[in-house]
């Protein structure tokens, strides 16, 4: 009876090996021929005049508008706006052969992209000490060479009336995060391909620059 209880044990941790490896393999490296390369990724503060793409996001969680629409610098309007991201996207193939050029076959079509925060502090909770998680979609493909731009929501606008972010505007406070950014999309042969990036933002009432 020991005998058989010693071997069902090996044979059940071979069988955990087995499947943890298989799945490591393939998240390691998928079907695709190609893979997905982030080059940059940069975030635009929003705002009625927007400033320009940034490696690190100064993310204002209110704004004074003070034109437009009845709002003047004397009665200015409080609004929330959301803060766009732009990752620059290109394609590296796995095994390259001399001589051998990619196909139209594998061009890659993004169509979703994630976005999740977290803090260096590890205060992770999500609605408490960061903004929720967001899935959001996107159309653009991405050639066999040369490289293409795709513009994303980076922080909602929804999530600037939320708890972290919403307290901001009267505590005084700044809350540092990081961004991970997954871009998912598929070649035209049906290969799923994923890539992820990072981008450092700062949430604070900043006032109005």
């Amino acid at each position: 009876m020991r005998r058989m209880r010693i071997i069902t044990r090996i044979m059940t941790a071979a069988v955990l090996v087995t499947a943890t490896t298989s799945c490591g393999t393939a998240v390691r490296t998928g079907s695709a021929a190609m893979f997905l390369s982030i080059d940059s990724l940069a975030g635009r503060r929003g705002a009625a005049s927007p400033g320009q793409p940034s490696a690190t996001l100064v993310s204002d969680v209110l704004t004074l508008v003070t034109n437009g629409g009845g709002c003047t610098t004397a009665a200015p309007c409080p609004t929330v706006f959301g803060d766009s991201g732009t990752a620059s996207l290109r394609l590296v193939p796995k095994n390259p052969i001399s001589g051998t050029d990619p196909s139209t076959t594998n061009e890659v079509t993004i169509s979703r992209v994630h976005v999740e925060y977290r803090r260096t502090d590890g205060r992770n909770t999500q609605g408490v000490d960061v903004p929720f998680a967001y899935d959001t979609f996107v159309t653009a493909v991405v050639p066999t060479s040369g490289s293409v731009d795709v513009s994303f929501e980076l922080v909602r606008s929804q999530a600037k009336v939320e708890t972290p972010l919403v307290q901001l505007v009267n505590n005084g406070q700044v809350i540092g995060a990081v961004a991970d950014v997954t871009l998912y999309g598929s070649d035209r042969a049906g290969n799923a391909i994923s890539a992820t990036g990072s981008i450092q933002i700062e949430f604070a009432n900043f006032g109005d620059f």
